[in-house]
């Protein structure tokens, strides 16, 4: 199938052949007949991506400050190979689909197979879409008129917040798409609307729509006119529903406003704003947040867990379902806001509009009528290159996951290593298609099950979250292929029993964990060291992990394990590595923050070394991250974020310095082709896995 995909680096569109997705739990595949470009946000993504480096940084201030402290941590090469990769990932671009049912996932009742509906899908022939973010498209309404839903949601939603009542004035302040259909939505709710915008063909057509209007273009003053539209009373509420960087819009917006007036910012504008402005008139002003409650919750728009309606009113999907009824009883008409028509094929030329000069509002993409073709646009595999014979001896990979990490640091690795790259696999394909393309895969696909079922291939490397991990090593091991396991093998007891009962029946039983840190040269220096010293040691790990949102994936205890299960077992791994003893025992103790990502890790080992690993994710992120400290027989190694390691009180040691911060991702993947190479065991023996996973997982309960 084809898609819509942007470079944020150089702000190029391209029209994509990618691999079809699968509809997850909860979702539904659409086949798309109409998308709607959002000619305000999407021209902002094209204008970012065509600016220079110099005002990229200036646009995204807080992202330079990340890139700042991870320079003073990991060193600049790092630092620039991490903003490239970032850069260079393709955006999906789109969010305002409309489209068939052709397929459900599991779980979905609310849909059926040829309904049509209305959603935040991408601009593809196919989109796989959660339940809550689609709406039935009612008979009456056209699918041209379909595509405006989710943009009309927007609308409506700044709308609410705004709480306007019958008779009341608002000011809708810019009148791009989102501006039109507020004004037409206010006027329906018996308000009396002022539209304000630069644009006279704009202004125009919203003064068709019934508002009064305020054309700056010609000088007009719109502090005045709203003066005068309100007998002077002052405006009961403001639509700021424009993109700009400048602070007038709020400025004026707060001038024209009555006491205790509101002010709603459904758009972008300058946010410096005048306390007297707001102080002596007590004026509210909130931020909308896109389509309605639901929106960037997890929970509900990825998981299907609706609100109650007695206690939440509108929810996303209960607003897509309010415009496509304003839409199918005419209170609400979109047929003048579409400016221009493109068949998906020249989607190149539509975005050039976007970003030209060209008056535009709605642009639609119209897409192919379903042909006998149709088996071919629901292909989830699409070769990238002729399928490469391997080298000599070199193993065959697949990848089942394609996320930053993979991409930036995995998959070169493993490459470098002289792994034959077969298959990546992603859930949407897009990552897949651009991991396949940049790093020489045969193939990308949404399709894992041919993945194990593909006798060509000899090892799967899973690189997906935490949840599915368990589910795919043991399909791995039932496929007779070894598996590499990106941290953590598992996140319960049960699933490293099961894990175990795999790997005692399989015919080739090789598990690997992407426990790299062990393979890292400043380490392996350290166990060479540590080799010639007898006795117990004392080991100190401190982590400056930084804090992550709670409502990351990572945090989500079904889906990720938390941090401590999902990160810490990394140095778990390496403390019991340069003990070279089992664990015998362990403890936690956490802060009591409520988040449990801040704790103390005790070890002790059989040969009666001691371990404390400080887990931390309350420092500054200016702190380095990673410090490790050894003490045995009166002498003392440290090292430092993995770039240099000091010696205090050993005979013909004092530094070793690298250029460049290594964490060992290089050479653990060499050791596991190598293994795979020579027939050989894994690289960690499978009872060390057993032993940090038990530790982690009783840890990270």
């Amino acid at each position: 199938m084809r898609q819509i995909l942007q470079n944020l680096r150089t702000g190029d569109t391209e029209l994509a052949e990618v691999p079809c997705p699968s509809p997850g739990a909860g979702h539904v595949l659409i086949r798309t007949s109409r998308t709607l470009i959002s000619a305000g946000t999407e021209r902002m993504l094209v204008d970012f991506g065509r600016a220079g480096w110099i005002e990229k940084a200036r646009q995204q201030p807080d992202k330079v400050r990340m890139a700042i402290d991870k320079i003073r941590t990991d060193g600049l090469m790092p630092t620039l190979e991490a903003v490239r990769n970032k850069l260079d990932q393709p955006l999906p671009l789109g969010y305002c689909n409309t489209g068939t049912v052709v397929a459900l996932g599991a779980g979905v009742t609310e849909f059926a197979v040829g309904d049509r509906v209305a959603c935040n899908g991408r601009h593809a022939e196919m989109v796989s879409v959660p339940v809550n973010l689609c709406a039935r498209v009612p008979d009456a309404v056209t699918d041209d008129q379909a595509a405006f839903t989710v943009v009309g949601a927007i609308a409506l939603q700044g709308i609410r917040l705004a709480q306007p009542t019958l008779g009341e004035s608002v000011a809708v302040f810019g009148l791009g798409l989102i501006g039109q259909i507020a004004v037409q939505l206010l006027r329906a709710n018996g308000c009396r609307v002022l539209g304000i915008d630069t644009n006279p063909a704009r202004v125009a057509l919203a003064r068709e729509c019934g508002a009064e209007t305020v054309n700056l273009a010609s000088g007009e003053d719109p502090v005045a006119a709203a003066e005068r539209f309100t007998r002077g009373q002052g405006i009961d509420a403001v639509l700021l529903t424009l993109a700009t960087s400048s602070n007038e819009p709020v400025h004026q917006a707060a001038l024209m406003s009555r006491k205790r007036g509101r002010i709603v910012l459904v758009g972008v504008t300058g946010l410096e704003l005048s306390r007297e402005d707001f102080f002596k008139k007590e004026l509210s002003f909130q931020v909308s947040c896109s389509y309605g409650p639901g929106r960037y919750d997890p929970a509900y728009e990825e998981k299907g867990h609706d609100y109650p309606i007695g206690f939440v009113r509108w929810t996303e999907q209960r607003n897509f379902e309010a415009v496509l009824d304003a839409v199918a009883s005419s209170r609400l008409q979109t047929d003048a806001l579409v400016s221009h028509r493109f068949a998906l094929d020249r989607a190149q030329q539509a975005y050039e509009v976007v970003g030209g000069s060209e008056p535009s509002l709605g642009i639609l993409l119209e897409y192919p009528a379903p042909t006998a073709g149709e088996k071919a646009l629901r292909q989830r595999s699409v070769a990238l290159a002729p399928i490469a014979q391997p080298r000599a001896g070199a193993p065959s990979l697949a990848f089942v996951g394609s996320g930053n990490y993979a991409t930036a640091v995995l998959i070169p690795a493993f490459k470098a290593a002289g792994a034959t790259l077969t298959t990546v696999a992603s859930r949407a394909g897009v990552t897949a298609m651009h991991a396949g393309r940049t790093h020489g895969f045969a193939q990308a696909s949404t399709d894992v099950d041919a993945i194990f079922s593909d006798p060509a291939i000899d090892a799967v490397v899973v690189a997906t979250r935490h949840d599915s991990h368990t589910t795919f090593a043991i399909r791995a091991l039932s496929a007779a292929k070894a598996v590499f396991v990106e941290k953590p093998l598992c996140l319960t007891r049960a699933e490293l029993d099961a894990i175990e009962r795999a790997h005692d029946a399989a015919q080739r039983p090789m598990v690997m964990v992407g426990f790299n840190r062990r393979f890292a040269p400043l380490v392996v220096k350290m166990r060479e060291l540590l080799s010639g010293v007898p006795g117990p040691r004392s080991f100190v790990m401190t982590v400056n992990a930084g804090a992550i949102p709670p409502d990351h994936w990572s945090q989500d205890a079904a889906v990720g394990g938390g941090r401590i299960l999902g990160e810490a077992c990394h140095f778990i791994d390496l403390l019991r590595f340069l003990a070279d003893s089992a664990i015998a025992s362990h403890a936690r103790t956490s802060l009591d923050d409520g988040r449990g990502d801040t704790a103390t890790l005790q070890l002790t080992f059989v040969d009666g070394s001691i371990g404390t690993i400080h887990y931390f994710a309350n420092g500054s992120r200016a702190f380095p991250k990673e410090r490790l400290e050894v003490f045995a027989q009166g002498r003392v190694l440290q090292l430092d974020n993995f770039r240099t390691l000091t010696g205090f009180g050993w005979p013909r040691f004092r530094r070793a310095r690298l250029w460049k911060q290594d964490k060992g991702q290089h050479a653990c993947a060499a050791a596991f082709v190598a293994a795979l190479k020579n027939q050989g065991p894994s690289p960690i023996p499978f009872d060390e896995l057993v032993d940090v996973a038990r530790t982690t997982i009783a840890l990270g309960s």
